[in-house]
Order: C-alpha cells, then structure tokens, then sequence
C-alpha cells in the first residue's frame, strides 16, 4: 500500500484548460502571434510555461520569462479560475483520507495559484502538503517539486520511505519526475497526455478513469 499521495494539479485533479490556454493566447498575442485555435495550446497544460514557450514558439529563456509575466497579467486575475474540478475526484480524495492516507500535491504551476486554486474549489483540506513552483520559476522541474513535496512530508535521507510513496500525474513529466526521484508513479489518462505517452515515460501503472484510480488505490 501507498502510504504517502502525491497529486499532480492540473489535468488530474482539475480541468484548467480554458484558463491556461486564453492565458496563453493573450501573451502570444503581445508578441504579434495570432492563435486562434485554443486547441493548439493544450501542450502548455502541465509542462513548466518557461519550457513550453521555448519549446512549442521558439522564445529565449529570458524571453519566455517575459511572456510568462504577460501571460499572469490574465491568468492571475481570470484564468486561474476558468478552471473544474474533474468529476469524482472529490469523493476519491475523501475516501483515501478515511482510508489513512496522507495527500499531497505537488504541480509544477506556482505555488501560490496553486493554494488559490484548491481553497476556491475547496479541495485544499484533503491535503497534508501543497508544493508548486516558485513565481520565479525556479522549482519549476517536477523532480524538484517532488524532492520538495517529500522534505515538507518529513520523508528524507536513505530507507525504505521511497516504496511508500506515489506520484500521480496526467503528463510525461510527472513520470519521469517520479523515476527520477526513485518513487514509484500512476499515469492517469484524465488529462491531457497523448496517446502512449504515460507508458513510454514509463508509469509503474495506467489508469484511464477516476474510477480506474480508485481500484488501484483502494481496490
């Protein structure tokens, strides 16, 4: 049994689709790009924005930091509550606290919309540990949000901790942040994975409903 919980945000607790990509469209478009179809947009769910920016339009790292300010000028007010709470989710986290567990999350987005974000949508009291990033984008890596998840959690040093702990994410970067961290991991196809992305980043096990979760969590 996986005594300890750890949750990604976006995509496997929440839908924030229309938040982050509105967001997206409007910095892009400071910089002259017009991108009409939000659905083009979805890779920037998860990853760290610094890393899509470059990626997907081809911005510098100091330039993807300005964009990143652009892009907070709407989601820090607006978008970060065009966002839903994936059906079933509640009611799991409430059974795996009765069920003793300890929850966690930890995201890549940073920490402070996080917190935002679960009180507005009142799932923060199911957990023990909330971790993001820093609004500097630094602990952006999703092997240093679990590292940092773990130190809150009091889980450090040598022993035998590790096989206790699961990271839960809809992406790539969630497993392989995981495997990186020597913890086990569930690749969750809720969110916004493509097709064999969990099972080639190398997920310990699939799941491709809530319901799904809930077997393998709870049997």
């Amino acid at each position: 049994m996986y005594r300890y919980l750890l949750f990604d945000l976006d995509g496997t607790l929440t839908d924030p689709k229309e938040g982050i990509t509105r967001s997206v469209q409007y910095a892009l478009r400071h910089y002259g790009i017009d991108e009409p179809d939000t659905e083009k947009l979805t890779p920037f769910i998860g990853p760290p924005l610094i890393d899509s920016f470059m990626h997907y339009y081809g911005f510098s790292r100091t330039g993807a930091m300005e964009a990143i300010e652009v892009f907070r000028e709407r989601f820090g007010t607006v978008g970060i509550f065009e966002n839903a709470v994936l059906e079933g989710i509640p009611e799991l986290l409430e059974d795996l606290k009765q069920d003793g567990r300890t929850l966690a999350v930890a995201s890549s987005k940073p920490e402070p919309y996080v917190l935002q974000i679960l009180e507005k949508f009142d799932l923060a009291r199911f957990f023990t540990v909330v971790t993001g990033s820093t609004m500097e984008e630094t602990r952006a890596g999703k092997d240093e949000v679990i590292t940092e998840t773990c130190l809150r959690l009091g889980l450090t040093g040598e022993g035998s901790w590790r096989r206790e702990v699961l990271m839960i994410g809809d992406r790539e970067h969630d497993i392989l942040g995981a495997r990186s961290c020597g913890i086990d991991s569930m690749g969750v196809y809720i969110g916004y994975a493509g097709p064999g992305e969990l099972e080639r980043a190398g997920a310990t096990m699939i799941a491709h409903t809530v319901e799904e979760m809930r077997s393998l969590l709870l049997g």
